[in-house]
């Protein structure tokens, strides 16, 4: 005789499955460790203040007005 199944349960199986799938391919995209993340972003600032360091003049024009 043949087993019985129930559809809904086959369904919500086949759906989990999916799910599960999706976010395994999601976690090799997206996916970064924490000390990778702010590893980058020590990096970056870092970068960013030495390239501020490294400005010839001031951002305010009067204070550099030889004339005032």
């Amino acid at each position: 005789m043949a087993e019985i199944i129930n559809l809904r349960q086959v369904r919500k199986a086949r759906e989990r499955a999916e799910k599960a799938e999706k976010a395994s391919e999601n976690r090799v995209v997206f996916g970064r460790p924490k000390k990778a993340r702010t590893l980058a972003e020590t990096r970056k600032a870092l970068e960013a203040s030495r390239h501020e360091g490294h400005r010839l003049k001031a951002d305010d024009p009067e204070a550099s007005d030889p004339k005032a």
